[in-house]
């Protein structure tokens, strides 16, 4: 019995060396036994295998291996619809200042500077600082993402893809190359859209619904990451309702799905294929990858592209309010329960605010029935609000609920400009207040500020002590105090007046204004 292992292995040896005599009969007939030996043992162990499993483990490579076909269909789906984007910008010649001579190589741009004795017979032939030979700023190439919306040749892309470039074009899967006849651009979402040359029936996405997203929802990226192009990388939803600097006027989803330089301006994309983000940002120390990335929800993507593609512009609705956050000292002593809102810091003159009755410390909690959660909420469903048409807001004045209707107007395209010096002069007048109890002094206004704080009345901040209360609350010398609680104070001895009965432990509400624009301020101490 051990022996036949051994003949049958010699016997398959010498079949060989008959097929190298030439000998087909033999090579079929051994052949035909080895695949029939060979599927009986695989077929025999792969039955082994599998019952070796218990149905909890079969169930879960079954599930994986169908999230992984679920992956495959959304990639095939999408991806001939995503581009890549290249940006050319030219050299341009460096800005001097008007009325600002040519200088030549025998003036010397550093004297009163430490380094003027390095050049006092000139600057070396060839370097020349803002003359007529000054060297140009060198052109600029940037390689980004899209995905096709129209198949008559419209991609959107991020604005920072395609911002300050002098030629665009937009190369497919495919690998047919479309120049930009046309680009359209929104700064304040960083979205852009570009019309193609003579470009139709190309593959286009479909868009989905972001508003129904979910944490935890798997998804892909697609996109042209360090010129790779068309790359999948798969994640999921981590969060929701992100702000970045970056747009001051989008809320993010957040996802770990990899994002590199050059996804910009591609999609995100859900199970069924369709596009629920622009990839847009990242979160990284390093300039790469590191878990965190965010795309602009599609929502307000096909909202602000829709307008683009329609009047080249963005037309948001306005109300003419500054707002503010509602931290839970503020939501306390404003006697806002739940501690959600909009804080209302200023209310512009002419404006629908203003009309409808608006007034500063107001808490905004819901538009159109919509509940607001913060500035940025209030700020997202206002600017797609309808224009010219009266809309419900509620707030909560002196902790009740007030209804009031508002008639939503386009958003001007230049608000009341907001100086921004970053210190102000020192009030003049001799005439103070000293509140031990708050850490301050304040005097009048004075001519001094009224350039800065042209239109509006108070008193200045002269001094704070450095460990009270108005130090840790951030209000400085030369900060305008406008208001105590709602009580206007136009002078010291209204000032006094309105705080001499107000305490540190139950905390007493300021309306300020800096050279950035109105805040309001609670000044409360942590014992």
């Amino acid at each position: 019995m051990n022996n036949a292992p051994v003949a049958n292995s010699r016997t398959f040896v010498r079949s060989a060396g008959r097929i190298r005599s030439g000998c087909f009969p033999a090579l079929y007939l051994w052949s035909s036994v080895l695949v029939i030996f060979t599927a009986s043992c695989f077929s025999n162990g792969s039955r082994r295998l599998w019952a070796e499993e218990s149905p909890a483990t079969v169930d879960s490579i079954a599930a994986a291996t169908s999230l992984s076909k679920a992956f495959r269909h959304a990639a095939e789906r999408a991806t001939p619809s995503v581009v890549v984007v290249r940006s050319e910008a030219k050299p341009r010649k460096p800005i001097t200042r008007r009325g600002e001579q040519p200088k030549g190589n025998g003036d010397n741009p550093f004297k009163g500077t430490p380094f003027e004795d390095f050049f006092r017979d000139g600057l070396p032939d060839g370097l020349n600082f803002h003359g007529h030979n000054a060297p140009q700023m060198p052109g600029r190439s940037g390689v980004g993402s899209g995905v096709i919306v129209d198949a008559s040749g419209i991609v959107l892309t991020n604005n920072h893809v395609v911002e300050g470039a002098d030629s665009v074009s937009v190369e497919l899967p495919d690998g047919r190359i479309f120049k930009a006849l046309e680009i359209k651009t929104d700064p304040e979402s960083d979205l852009a859209v570009v019309r193609l040359v003579e470009a139709h029936d190309l593959p286009t996405a479909t868009l989905g619904d972001s508003d129904k997203l979910e944490i935890g929802d798997w998804v892909i990226a697609i996109g042209t990451p360090f010129e790779l192009d068309t790359t999948v990388s798969a994640g999921i939803i981590s969060a929701k309702g992100r702000e970045l600097d970056s747009a001051r006027r989008a809320k993010f989803l957040q996802t770990d799905a990899a994002i590199n330089p050059g996804n910009s301006g591609g999609p995100l994309v859900n199970l069924a294929g369709e596009v629920i983000g622009i990839n847009t940002a990242i979160a990284s120390s390093s300039g790469g990858y590191q878990g965190i990335g965010f795309a602009i929800p599609i929502n307000l993507a096909r909202w602000v592209s829709e307008q683009l593609i329609a009047k080249g512009s963005v037309e948001r609705g306005f109300l003419g309010v500054a707002i503010g956050p509602l931290n839970p000292e503020m939501a306390t002593k404003l006697g806002i329960k739940d501690k959600k809102g909009a804080l209302v810091t200023e209310v512009m003159p002419d404006t629908p605010a203003a009309a409808a009755g608006v007034q500063e410390l107001d808490v905004i909690t819901t538009f159109d029935g919509k509940p607001v959660d913060g500035p940025r909420s209030l700020q997202e469903v206002v600017e797609r609000s309808t224009i010219g048409k009266p809309h419900a807001l509620a707030v909560l004045r002196d902790g009740k609920t007030v209804p009031l209707t508002i008639s939503v107007k386009a958003l001007p395209s230049k608000l009341p400009r907001q100086t921004t010096e970053d210190s102000l002069p020192a009030p003049l007048s001799a005439k103070t207040f000293y509140s031990e109890e708050f850490g301050l002094e304040v005097s009048e206004k004075g001519s001094a500020t009224e350039a800065i704080y042209e239109g509006f009345s108070g008193v200045l901040v002269d001094r704070v002590d450095a460990d009270g209360v108005c130090a840790r609350a951030g209000i400085g010398p030369g900060v305008l105090i406008r208001k105590v609680g709602k009580t206007p104070v136009n002078s010291v001895d209204e000032f006094s007046k309105a705080i001499e009965h107000e305490r540190a432990e139950q905390g007493v509400v300021l309306q300020v204004r800096t050279p950035r624009g109105n805040s309001v301020v609670l000044l409360k101490s942590s014992t």
